[in-house]
């Protein structure tokens, strides 16, 4: 499942290239056609991520929502600006030509493709959102939605904190801490709950609970407050981070040298995630999966305790 630093992408990406453009919305696979014909042939005014959840908003107010779940990720086509100096873009100059597209999901990657722009649809592309020099598709969502104002707020609130889209960390790390310290429910399952804090996926759990060598059955109620706001701190580091890197890289033991290899090399990114079985990088003892709440816990029994 894309986390929320893969959404915090998608929505700096749109911004670059598609906000501020009368776009062509539609609907190729013909199940948002209703969806996409309310907001077609209207200006993007902005596009903003909350947790794992996406917000194009339009000229006439109405929200595009999108919740990409298990297996949703977008396509990206034509021109294309770098979310960092130096990284990967498509187009060319003049009359835009396709020589690259982009997908962002729960990983990403470069893909092959013609050269025709605007590209034919392929597959099941629930929504297209095209400018005449830069083309969107949303395959697979969990959700996708067009709100009023008043509905994309109030969905907005359902959420809990988001360090990436707060102005006061300080107050929605309050939030964030009082959620979790108020109930009696494992701080593992606590973490993966949106209403309590927004953004954290199956990977960022893990990580974020052997960093702070914390037990992911301890009751939230148990967690003490200046741990609580360890988890929010850190939370904070790791997102800014997998936003800026466009990847998950959780140990903060690795060299300048290492980091980058692990830019390519998912076996040197985590400490726990996915390491079942194997020693522990820190005790030795070796990394335990389980199941909490239908979702796959890793950790290691020595280190949290």
């Amino acid at each position: 499942m894309p986390e929320g630093h893969t959404v915090h992408r998608i929505a700096r990406q749109l911004t670059q290239d598609l906000v501020g453009r009368r776009l062509a919305v539609s609907s190729p696979q013909g199940r948002f056609a209703a969806g996409a014909a309310r907001v077609d042939g209207q200006v993007l005014v902005s596009a903003d991520a909350v947790g794992k959840q996406l917000f194009c908003t339009f000229e006439s107010g109405d929200v595009l929502r999108v919740h990409l779940g298990l297996y949703g990720a977008w396509d990206f086509f034509g021109s294309l600006t770098p979310l960092v100096p130096g990284g990967f873009a498509a187009g060319s100059m003049g009359a835009p030509r396709l020589r690259r597209a982009v997908r962002m999901g729960e990983g990403e990657r470069e893909v092959a493709s013609g050269e025709a722009f605007p590209p034919e649809p392929v597959g099941q592309v629930r929504v297209r959102l095209a400018s005449d020099a830069t083309v969107a598709d949303l395959r697979g969502p969990t959700a996708c939605e067009v709100l009023d104002p008043a509905g994309a707020a109030a969905a907005i609130a359902r959420l809990g904190p988001d360090p990436a889209s707060t102005d006061d960390l300080a107050a929605a790390g309050d939030v964030m801490v009082q959620r979790l310290t108020s109930r009696n429910v494992a701080v593992g399952q606590l973490l993966m709950d949106q209403t309590v804090v927004a953004g954290i996926g199956n990977i960022y759990r893990a990580e974020l609970l052997f960093r702070a060598r914390l037990d992911p059955h301890t009751p939230g109620r148990r967690v003490p407050t200046d741990v609580a706001r360890a988890l929010w701190d850190d939370w904070a580091v790791l997102l800014a981070d997998g936003i800026e890197r466009g990847v998950m890289i959780t140990r903060e033991d690795l060299t300048d040298a290492q980091r980058e290899q692990a830019q390519t090399d998912p076996s040197l990114r985590h400490w726990v995630y996915h390491r079942q079985g194997e020693p522990c990088l820190v005790s030795g003892t070796p990394v335990v999966v389980e199941l909490m709440a239908t979702r796959k816990l890793y950790w290691c029994p020595t280190c949290q305790v």
